[in-house]
């Protein structure tokens, strides 16, 4: 506000008087030589301008965006001033000197917590919300008190499939390079890793692009619902369901075109509220699922006079009950999300949502229609759609699915869907907030959004093909002459900026050894420049250079970024409200399940620490449990870290435990299992040994650079998403914006979700062993092993999983099948009589040293030749049975790109066969041992029948005397 009207005063007082040509000199080549800290990169500070106003004798300089991208601190400031003053001449070196970038000078960009640390609370003032949050998870059996509860948020990943009108036809907003796209890739951040953790710290994110990556869609609705659907009205008494003034959602076929809302061609339904817990009204959605999987469930209702603030749904899954409750005195006519859940097949009433009239007060609750899944886009544009995953698409289409209104969705008057893109994201944004604390003078739904952040990745390479270019942030202060909606400084956000870039350089640093932060520029965006709250863009690397894309394809690297965003936002939004913060938990290791002379099942776990943050020390642990093929219960919280139930005899338990404090939920451990049948069973145990995250094969000889999706796809955490193959790796051809250029590829797989590792098998395997109904089985992860909190002489089989397992040079973290370690103990395993069944994709080639290979042929009993291959057909024959394994990348369980030819050594011999006649599975029935090695993993075999008559088999084999 003060820069502002000092650049109004300067433009209407000033003389026109002019330094003389070698002081004007004087002055550009100090800016010219000014030395701008590391942060800015190659950045070059410039001065543009100046004026003198000799009334109020002072001299405005204007500089460039590179010299505001440093980081000012109250002496820094003092010292150019200083400096500057010397340069002028008489009278003008006792004037009063301000520099200014884009209206604002540089005293007020001056970090707050460095000159002032209650500067950022002074700015907020009173304000904060102190309601109930939008939508709250009841059913969770702790409270987060120093993380982001009660906080809303709006996330979002950039770009996504847009119809471009100049050339008629849907594409990508960027290019397609080094086998993705910015449109793809940013989503693989936000979605599996950002919004999640903000969640986990007990955050309400909003999020205007397709969050789900099911591209199956159900809709239950009073007016009309998808297919084989049913949706069931229960009244009690004088509390009867009926029509609400205001309009609600219906759904047609076919698809939509400009202008049509779905939230105002329907009806919607109330009903006044009850405290009672017996005589309650109900709504039932019961989804007729196409396929058994993981579907978002999104809620919608209507805003009215007497709305209460706790309406009660119920999320059944899988015969669990998930309970929430929705103030639905806030964004009504919109989908509401609650949560992602895994749901059965079919239409049955185990798999359904319910909402319910009870209440903490007197009012109404109101009900509309219920969506499971992101389903596919439904927006046509000049006749034809994306053809897409709604969640593949920009933010327009899905605001228009979400009932925002034709002026916000639509700012180009439907002829510039790129720009109406851009721009929906922080309208939409001030649509919902509209009306709360953090807007209040500007109408809209009243959702208490109290911070926006646009996660990009931006363009640009290193000559060399070896520097990073690293990441910057973007904000805007100038706009509305410094002011947000609520009455605070826009240059809040450039604090929220510069945390970000502060937080992303040390966590990178500390964990990768290097990383480059480039700029904070202070520039007109309309995603920093739109928003009535503070904002940001952070671009987070550059997806044209390949040093940087080698990092940010590997999901481990993802995770750190993610979380490094995290707790900037956790941290900033602390020091906004003036309270105080805590980090959430790591995820729990070295789990392991143990059955004791009771039958009874122990499930023992180690925290793991964290060395950037003392406040991520977990405080407890949630142990989260399902049964007999049902879903997952709501956790049950221990102190400690060891967890003791008594199974129901034949019955197999899966397990997953996560850390929680006071700032959150970390996320969830690998999943474990155990299976009690009875006390004179004998007991197999289950390793987890495939825990590899890792990016594509990367190809970086000198001459080539790139990623080859054919050689290795790379392992995702659950689903990623590929453009298509890098068909250029020419490193001359670096810089070249064209299909000529480095990194560029096709597009044969955009529209596909590809699985990854979901750290699920050891449940697969444990099912498929239970089916014999002979053995107990107990489980652990690797870390169990590593730490030697298993003794492998304690079973009389171990299973080991290694599915995708491997060492690769380029990973940013170590993975391998067997170590050295690994070898010594499962060596003394076998010698000391153990029966050993191992599967995995590159058991093999994975053990390529002298003594690797001396492992394989003396305790495995097999080689391995590097220049076999198999190109048959994915048949397998063996065991009596003919079977099928997925190689080919899909959406439902990841593939085995990768399978080996294991040749048996001395008495062992081959127990299966690929179509082609070599050998897949090695058997060695010796005399101190037994063992049963397969060249691929177990866990992808198609049909689950098939794994368990296998799996008899082998076990049959393996434990006979």
């Amino acid at each position: 506000m003060v820069a502002l009207a000092l650049c109004c005063a300067v433009s209407v007082y000033a003389q026109d008087n002019s330094l003389d040509a070698a002081t004007e000199r004087r002055l550009k080549d100090y800016f010219l030589n000014y030395k701008l800290d590391a942060a800015t990169g190659y950045a070059q500070a410039r001065m543009k301008s100046y004026r003198i106003d000799n009334r109020q004798r002072i001299v405005t300089i204007t500089a460039n965006d590179a010299f505001a991208a440093q980081d000012f601190t109250a002496k820094m400031v003092s010292k150019i001033y200083r400096k500057v003053s010397r340069i002028l001449p008489s009278p003008y070196d006792t004037y009063k000197i301000r520099i200014a970038v884009n209206g604002v000078t540089i005293d007020l960009m001056v970090d707050g917590d460095m000159a002032d640390p209650n500067s950022i609370v002074r700015a907020w003032g009173n304000i904060d919300y102190k309601g109930n949050a939008w939508v709250r998870n009841v059913s969770r059996p702790f409270d987060i008190s120093r993380g982001l509860g009660n906080r809303h948020l709006t996330v979002y990943a950039s770009h996504g499939r847009f119809y471009d009108q100049k050339k008629g036809r849907w594409r990508w907003q960027r290019p397609s390079l080094f086998a993705t796209t910015e449109d793809l890739f940013t989503p693989t951040i936000v979605v599996p890793y950002l919004i999640p953790m903000l969640e986990n710290a007990g955050a309400n994110v909003f999020t205007p692009r397709e969050r789900d990556w099911q591209p199956n869609e159900v809709i239950v609705d009073n007016n009309r619902s998808s297919l084989g659907a049913k949706y069931e009205e229960v009244g009690t008494g004088s509390r009867q369901w009926k029509d609400t003034e205001k309009p609600g959602f219906s759904f047609h076929d076919g698809l939509y075109s400009d202008h049509e809302n779905p939230f105002i061609q329907g009806t919607a339904r109330q009903v006044k509220t009850t405290k009672s817990k017996s005589k309650i009204s109900i709504i039932s959605y019961t989804p007729d699922i196409p396929e058994a999987g993981r579907y978002a469930v999104y809620v919608s209702y209507q805003t009215v006079e007497k709305s209460v603030d706790d309406a009660e749904y119920i999320v059944c899954h899988k015969g669990q009950e998930t309970r929430f409750r929705v103030n639905q005195q806030m964004g009504g006519g919109t989908w509401v999300y609650l949560g992602t859940f895994d749901f059965d097949n079919g239409c049955n009433e185990y798999n359904r949502v319910v909402v319910t009239n009870h209440a903490s007060r007197k009012g109404v609750v109101t009900a509309d229609a219920v969506r499971f899944g992101g389903g596919m886009g439904n927006i046509e544009r000049n006749g034809t759609t994306s053809g897409m995953p709604r969640a593949m698409e920009a933010a327009r289409y899905c605001a228009q699915w979400s009932g925002v209104p034709y002026a916000i969705y639509s700012t180009k008057d439907g002829a510039d869907d790129y720009a109406d893109d851009i721009n929906v994201r922080p309208l939409t944004t001030n649509w919902l907030a509209g009306g709360s604390v953090y807007m209040p003078y500007k109408v809209g739904k009243n959702v208490p959004i109290e911070l926006s952040l646009a996660v990009h990745s931006d363009a640009g390479y290193s000559y060399n093909g070896k520097d990073l270019v690293g990441s910057l942030a973007i904000c805007t202060t100038g706009n509305n002459e410094g002011v947000l909606n609520a009455g605070i400084p826009r240059s809040v956000s450039k604090t929220f900026a510069k945390n970000l870039l502060d937080g992303i350089s040390a966590d990178l640093k500390a964990k990768y050894g290097r990383w480059v932060v480039r700029y904070l520029w202070d520039r007109n965006y309309s995603e920093t420049r739109n928003p009535e709250i503070p904002s940001a863009i952070l671009e987070t690397l550059s997806h044209q250079n390949f040093p940087d894309m080698a990092y940010a394809q590997d999901p481990n690297f993802k995770f750190t970024l993610a979380r490094s965003i995290y707790k900037a936002i956790l941290k900033y939004t602390a020091a906004q409200h003036g309270t105080r913060y805590t980090v959430q938990p790591l995820a729990p290791r070295s789990l392991r399940t143990a059955i004791d002379r009771q039958g009874k099942i122990t499930l023992t776990w180690e925290a793991q620490t964290d060395p950037r943050e003392s406040t991520a020390m977990p405080s407890a642990y949630v142990v989260y449990t399902r049964s007999g093929g049902g879903g997952f219960d709501n956790g049950t919280v221990v102190s400690n870290t060891t967890y003791t139930m008594a199974p129901e005899p034949g019955t197999q338990y899966d397990f997953k435990v996560t850390a929680i404090n006071d700032g959150g939920e970390s996320f969830a451990s690998p999943i474990v299992s155990a299976l009690y049948e009875s006390a004179e069973a004998k007991t197999v145990l289950v390793v987890n040994g495939f825990e590899r995250l890792s990016a594509p094969q990367v190809v970086d000889d000198g001459r080539r650079q790139g990623f080859d999706l054919d050689a290795d796809p790379g392992v995702s955490y659950g689903l990623t998403a590929w453009n298509g193959r890098q068909t250029c790796f020419n490193v001359n051809r670096m810089g070249v914006e064209s299909p000529t250029g480095l990194g560029y590829g096709g597009e044969e797989m955009a529209g596909l979700f590809v699985a990854g590792n979901d750290f699920s098998y050891v449940a697969t395997h444990t099912s498929a062993i239970a089916s014999g109904h002979k053995y107990n089985v107990v489980s652990c992860d690797r870390a169990a092993i590593d730490g030697r909190k298993v003794a492998l002489a304690d079973y009389s089989c171990v299973d080991l999983i290694l599915g995708m397992q491997r060492y690769t040079p380029y990973a940013v973290q170590y993975y391998k099948t067997f170590t050295p370690a690994w070898q010594e103990m499962f060596r003394a395993y076998t010698q000391q009589g153990g029966r050993l069944l191992v599967s995995g994709s590159y058991i093999g080639s994975d053990m390529q040293n002298d003594a690797e290979q001396q492992f394989l042929s003396s305790v495995l009993q097999l080689e391995y030749h590097p220049a076999d291959s198999v190109t048959a057909e994915p048949a397998i024959n063996g065991l009596g049975m003919t079977f099928d394994i997925g190689r080919r990348l899909n959406r439902h369980h990841y593939a085995a790109t990768h399978v080996e030819i294991l040749h048996p050594q001395g008495q062992a011999y081959c127990a299966m066969q690929y179509a082609d006649g070599t050998s897949a599975a090695v058997a060695y029935d010796g005399a101190a041992y037994k063992s049963f090695v397969m060249g691929f993993p177990f866990e992808c075999i198609k049909s689950p029948a098939t794994r368990n008559l296998l799996m008899q088999g082998i076990m049959q084999f393996l434990q006979k005397q």
